[in-house]
């Protein structure tokens, strides 16, 4: 037991002398949990509670295209701009750039007019079918009712499609309140009373939106929730500079041989090593969801919510340590230069973070990556995280992820002792 402790205090001295280890581990996480969290949440606040500016170009100005404006104001998604100068697309364009709006809507003259007509035909059609006479109604050629959207060039395609929707349910709103009052003023022969409009146009069905998790409490994911655990796990791996290299110095410099003629041999070394990562594995856990629960509120960002299963939480930040410390752990004793380990291991921690969805989110890679994720241990540790942040997950509801994280660490420590003992180092 001496001798394990002895080793532990050496393998932890040598960890502080590491200084460029110590800011891989944990600064570098650091700043990139602050910016990537920052970024993202911002988009999803643009998503979510930023008005989309948009420029209305109302050449019309009659009672319809009043409507529409109205109607657009109502959706709640438009920060409306209301403009009757511009004539052509030149004046658009240099409207939009001065106003900084990423969408237009150009409505050219005689609008209103053609609304009325489609109006009249669509209901002059339905009155027909039914035996209804159109009254003294003077039915005109039905109009043309294309209109001219612009876009800027940032908008990205999903916000069009979004645009869109939103633009053509405007659009629908002014035509069907045109053919309702058509429609009435032929059955009463008189005006629809405002009430009789309202409860026609807006009895429609209420979506009541839910995020399913495991406890039901419903939580909307943040970006917060996202990114701590990700980039948590991140860290973790990113040891592979410091354990890997501490490996590569003992085997160039001779400290294997003298440490295998001790008593114990080298395994009880490789033992304490491990330990004494698992431990900085389990600082940066405590520090990296420390700011996001107590730092991140202060700077504007929402506040990481740790789950309420904490002991499923401490399993998985160890099992999560392990799997890191394995993988460094094996990369160290195959590597002969501290240059392959330090080369190798931080490239080949980025390549699986992406396919780990880390970096990009396994829904949004293409289908040819996606089946790669099963290879990245960090993809399994992600989902472990996920779980338990996200679907509000218990102990028993994480073993399909724990498993693929137990075999890849099993398989990543028989492959070291492989290694070691085909080295004659044990």
């Amino acid at each position: 037991m001496k001798k394990l402790l002895a080793s532990i205090v050496k393998d932890f001295r040598l960890l502080l002398r590491d200084k460029v280890g110590l800011i891989l581990m944990f600064a570098m996480p650091i700043l990139l949990v602050l910016v990537i969290t920052s970024l993202q949440n911002n988009t999803f606040k643009i998503v979510n509670d930023h008005q989309v500016p948009l420029v209305f170009f109302n050449q019309d100005g009659e009672d319809v295209s009043l409507e529409l404006e109205k109607a657009l104001r109502q959706v709640g998604m438009f920060d409306l701009i209301v403009d009757s100068k511009a004539s052509n697309a030149s004046d658009i364009s240099n409207t939009m750039s001065e106003r900084d709006a990423l969408v237009g809507l150009y409505l050219p003259k005689g609008f209103s007019q053609r609304i009325t007509q489609n109006a009249e035909q669509l209901t002059s059609q339905a009155m027909s079918d039914l035996g209804v006479g159109f009254g003294d109604l003077q039915l005109s050629e039905r109009g043309i009712t294309d209109l001219d959207v612009y876009y800027s060039p940032v908008l990205q395609e999903s916000y069009r499609m979004a645009v869109e929707g939103a633009l053509k349910s405007s659009l629908q709103v002014v035509q069907s309140r045109k053919m309702l009052n058509l429609i009435y003023q032929t059955l009463n022969e008189s005006e629809m009373p405002e009430e009789v409009e309202q409860d026609l146009l807006h009895n429609e069905i209420v979506l009541n939106t839910q995020t399913v998790t495991n406890d039901g409490s419903g939580k909307i994911p943040n970006a917060t929730q996202h990114n701590v655990p990700a980039w948590t796990i991140f860290a973790m791996f990113f040891m592979v500079t410091s354990l890997g290299s501490s490996l590569v110095r003992e085997k160039l410099n001779g400290s294997f041989i003298r440490l295998k003629t001790m008593p114990g041999g080298y395994l009880a070394g490789i033992f304490s090593k491990q330990l004494v990562y698992l431990a900085v594995a389990l600082v940066q856990v405590v520090v990296i969801f420390s700011i996001g629960a107590w730092v991140f509120p202060h700077i504007g960002l929402p506040a990481l919510e740790l789950p309420s299963d904490l002991l499923a939480l401490f399993m998985v930040s160890v099992v999560s340590g392990l799997c890191a410390i394995s993988y460094a752990l094996c990369l160290g004793v195959y590597s002969n230069t501290e240059e392959q380990t330090n080369g190798f291991g931080a490239v080949s921690i980025v390549i699986l973070a992406a396919l780990g969805g880390i970096l990009v989110p396994s829904f949004a890679m293409p289908d040819s990556f996606r089946v790669f994720t099963a290879i990245s241990p960090l993809h399994w540790c992600l989902e472990a995280y996920y779980e338990l942040f996200l679907a509000s997950g218990k102990l028993t509801d994480l073993w399909p992820t724990l498993w693929p994280i137990l075999a890849i660490t099993l398989f990543l420590q028989t492959l070291a002792f492989v290694g070691l003992k085909r080295k004659n180092l044990i």
